[in-house]
């Protein structure tokens, strides 16, 4: 799982790892969860099937509502159509703002299937940027919470036409999916922190590594993305000058993890070719 602020490279570093263990005849997988995927884009491709053993999925909210369909949408609505005028529409947008977070619950649970279903030897995880990844993680204590005052409500709505189940215990079953999701995050899922060495960007690093602390999640490297190496000129080698300050404070406050340094390309990073030079570095001292 790559994370980080939005546009510190998070999608061109899953991307070439992603290539790196197909190159290996691994069969991988690549999943963007960003609101705005460019997985595809970057490997310039309009297929999902990209390479031998790659292939890319990006989930949008069409892919989000189907999985709400599946596990549990109908079921719900069916009880509440029963003593309310709603449509399904307007079902669905009300119980997403009853309990946020939604979408993301469904999308870690989309990903740990892929990984249970023992298809690929390999899942990369492109996220989306990081506020949106945390309110993911957000998403079983506010089930929970909620789950404390629904039997006074749900208890006494009525069974579901076709499937005769109270909606509390739907939702208890939804706790339980919680629960499985947040287990996965923790024990099988392994995190890399993307950034760049740019103020703003640094000083978030420490709240974030709490945050994720606070969840039981632990980052166990860094990709320092974008890094002057060979300045030709003065405004580079102002850029490279500033960036040592803020390489060092990460080398100094994270000299437990792995940190991988990117240099700076002097083009935009598209296409395979390009994503191999990267993964090259990334790669260069084995997995």
């Amino acid at each position: 799982m790559f994370t980080g602020k939005g546009g510190v490279g998070k999608t061109t570093c899953a991307a070439a790892t992603a290539l790196y263990y197909a190159s290996r005849g691994e069969p991988t997988l690549a999943i963007s969860t960003d609101a705005t995927p460019s997985l595809t884009h970057i490997f310039e491709s309009g297929d999902n099937n990209v390479l031998p053993n790659l292939s890319i999925i990006e989930i949008g909210e069409r892919e989000i509502r189907q999985m709400w369909d599946d596990k549990f949408g109908r079921e719900v609505y069916e009880v509440f159509s029963a003593f309310v005028d709603i449509d399904y529409e307007e079902f669905v947008e009300f119980i997403t703002s009853v309990l946020p977070g939604l979408g993301e619950e469904f999308m870690i649970d989309y990903i740990r299937e892929k990984s249970l279903a023992s298809a690929y030897k390999n899942i990369v995880w492109d996220t989306a940027p990081l506020g949106q990844t945390l309110s993911l993680l957000e998403m079983p204590s506010l089930l929970g919470d909620h789950l404390k005052m629904a039997p006074r409500i749900y208890s006494r709505l009525k069974l579901g036409k076709s499937s005769r189940e109270p909606v509390l215990d739907i939702l208890k079953r939804w706790e339980v999916l919680s629960a499985e999701n947040t287990a996965f995050l923790r024990n099988e899922v392994n995190f890399t922190m993307v950034t760049i060495p740019e103020a703003l960007a640094v000083a978030q690093l420490e709240s974030v590594f709490q945050e994720l602390e606070r969840y039981g999640l632990s980052i166990k490297r860094i990709i320092v993305n974008n890094i002057v190496k060979n300045p030709d000129s003065e405004f580079l080698r102002t850029k490279a000058n500033q960036q040592k300050r803020y390489l060092k404070h990460i080398y100094d406050k994270y000299d437990n993890l792995r940190i991988i340094e990117l240099p700076m390309f002097p083009q935009e990073v598209n296409g395979p070719q390009k994503l191999g030079e990267v993964h090259q570095i990334l790669f260069q001292g084995g997995i």
